[in-house]
């Protein structure tokens, strides 16, 4: 079969979600085209665990978030898998930082949808976790709601669940071209063959331009090489899910994160945007050392208990938009209503399934029932090309600051 009504182009975790959602309503008709091995560690979609959370600097998000946390527990009544675990999460910085301006962003935008919290001082922070080793001069935002989500199972069973409502999913099957021969009449190459169908969703992570450049569109991205470290630490009855949060840390020139164990013996922390530029071609597998002595002396200072040996430290793929906001849109401005996609800028699994559900309406009905209107490919910061770059969460963290 080479003719189907909608074709998805990268079946990570936003793609193998838009192919899920899909496959609810079209079945056979949906195609989940995938240039590498499906859960391949070749992207920003792999590994154990990543963050979920109401806790945000920007009410464009947590308008979201619970919609997120529905749509992933219709994944996980679908399966019968358990995919989200609540361990809390703790965004933290020093009282007198720059850096906790961050802090009282969350909270406005956490009011905002009156989603509860604890605003807390460090020796607060410390009666609930007192893995920490610091003083009042701490502050942070706890939420109870967040946690972590198993990236890869979630990726596996949206493709399972696909796959049993009807979908074809292909794989080590590279995109090289998107085609119009007429109205929802869209020619997709490959290097299995040509396609055809009604709609074209693309989620290709780092190589989003590879794809919409046959097109005409080049989005203004930034493509980084980041890293988690496990630590094999002796403390794990400290750091298991129902003991320790998720953190954030706010500090000087990067946010530096941690999770509980989870997948493995180990504990897990990671320094946001931190890494080298590289294409999705050009990156390597090799561990920065710097990031990992960054780590290390967090860690020494106010967390010694999470540290340990390493076990291993794991390389990932962030594709970065200037202002580090998600784009959700169509090519309906550039004659292509046919064509959505969705780049999630280095911070988008949370909401995998949902940004797979709202592509999919996007495909379907032309427009989606979920607010995505500041992710335009027409905002500023995607239209015009002298845009200054800025990586940070809620903060000015330039370009020029994201290499350690």
């Amino acid at each position: 079969m080479s003719s189907f009504d909608y074709i998805v182009v990268g079946c990570g975790g936003i793609g193998s979600g838009a192919v899920y959602w899909l496959s609810k309503v079209a079945g056979k008709g949906v195609l989940g085209l995938e240039q590498f091995s499906i859960g391949h560690v070749r992207g920003g979609s792999q590994d154990y665990s990543r963050i979920i959370r109401h806790l945000y600097h920007d009410e464009m998000y947590t308008k979201l978030t619970q919609a997120t946390y529905d749509t992933w527990a219709d994944v996980e009544k679908e399966s019968g898998l358990q995919l989200v675990y609540k361990c809390g999460t703790l965004d933290l910085a020093p009282r007198d930082a720059p850096a906790a301006q961050v802090i009282e962003k969350c909270a406005d935008a956490l009011d905002k949808q009156r989603i509860k919290y604890e605003k807390l001082d460090g020796l607060g922070i410390r009666r609930y976790f007192p893995q920490w080793k610091f003083g009042a001069e701490m502050v942070g935002l706890y939420q109870r709601d967040g946690g972590l989500v198993d990236a890869a199972s979630g990726n596996a069973a949206h493709i399972q669940l696909a796959r049993g409502n009807g979908a074809t999913v292909i794989d080590n099957c590279a995109v090289t071209g998107i085609r119009k021969l007429g109205p929802n009449n869209i020619q997709v190459t490959t290097n299995k063959g040509e396609f055809r169908c009604k709609r074209v969703i693309v989620t290709a992570g780092a190589w989003i331009n590879d794809v919409l450049g046959s097109c005409g569109v080049h989005l203004p991205v930034t493509v980084t090489q980041e890293q988690v470290t496990y630590y094999a630490t002796p403390h794990m009855r400290d750091f298991t899910k129902d003991k320790f949060p998720v953190f954030i840390y706010h500090g000087d020139s990067h946010d530096l994160y941690g999770l509980p164990i989870y997948g493995n013996t180990g504990t897990k922390m990671g320094i946001d945007v931190g890494g080298h530029e590289v294409t999705g071609d050009t990156r390597t597998w090799t561990p920065d050392p710097v990031r990992e002595n960054k780590q290390e002396d967090f860690l020494k200072r106010f967390l010694p208990k999470f540290l340990g040996p390493i076990l291993e430290t794991r390389t990932c793929l962030y594709t970065m938009t200037p202002d580090r906001n998600f784009v959700v849109d169509n090519l309906a401005r550039k004659g292509l209503p046919e064509v959505s996609f969705c780049c999630g800028a280095g911070h988008a699994y949370k909401f995998a399934s949902l940004l797979g559900k709202i592509l999919s309406q996007l495909a379907i009905d032309g427009r989606t029932t979920y607010d995505i209107s500041k992710f335009s490919m027409e905002r500023e910061a995607i239209a015009d090309p002298n845009f200054p770059k800025n990586f940070g969460l809620g903060r000015v963290v330039g370009v020029h600051k994201a290499k350690l």
